[in-house]
């Protein structure tokens, strides 16, 4: 029980003002769908913390921290760009493109926490208290306590703020953490 206590606490903490939780912002801006939004919120943290308690130590160790600076820096500049293109689905209010809601979050979600401090703090409970389950279950805890009322939240400045600003602002925050990650 103090596994699961202090992994959701950690985690909730960590995650206040953190990238994935502006990211929870705007995706439910973008989609004004919270329920989906939530649900791949849920199954992205699930996924990627369970691989961190077990893989991450060792890809870390592996890549090295100079080179898995280089691949996440590099990733959120990627994004940066990315972000500025628009596409049908940024047309049309709501509009899901290729994945759908879920599947979009999912992957957002999935790839925004490679390397964060949550991820990390996962794989640095899942060593001290070597309750993998526990750890898990209350990282993810963590996370949604954090990052749901974020959700909810941005469907409601969704119909304030022009998708154009939205896109304008993810891209310049996934700019300056690309940026901040390369020269950190």
């Amino acid at each position: 029980m103090e596994a699961f206590l202090v992994s959701t606490g950690i985690v909730a903490l960590g995650e206040m003002g953190d990238k994935t939780q502006l990211l929870a912002l705007l995706l439910a801006a973008h989609f004004k769908r919270p329920w989906p939004i939530m649900a791949g919120i849920l199954v992205a943290t699930l996924a990627n913390h369970a691989a961190a308690g077990w893989l991450g130590a060792g890809i870390a160790a592996w890549l090295g921290p100079q080179w898995l600076r280089w691949v996440i820096g590099g990733s959120f500049i990627a994004m940066a760009g990315w972000m500025l293109i628009p596409d049908e689905a940024d047309e049309a209010p709501g509009g899901t493109g290729r994945f759908g809601v879920f599947g979009t979050t999912v992957i957002a979600f999935f790839l925004a926490e490679m390397g964060d401090k949550t991820q990390i703090a996962t794989v640095a409970l899942a060593a001290r208290y070597e309750a993998l389950a526990a750890v898990v279950a209350g990282t993810t805890l963590g996370m949604m306590i954090a990052n749901v009322p974020a959700v909810l939240l941005g469907d409601k400045v969704a119909k304030k703020v022009p998708m154009r600003l939205v896109h304008g602002i993810a891209a310049l925050i996934f700019a300056v953490l690309g940026v901040l990650t390369l020269v950190a």
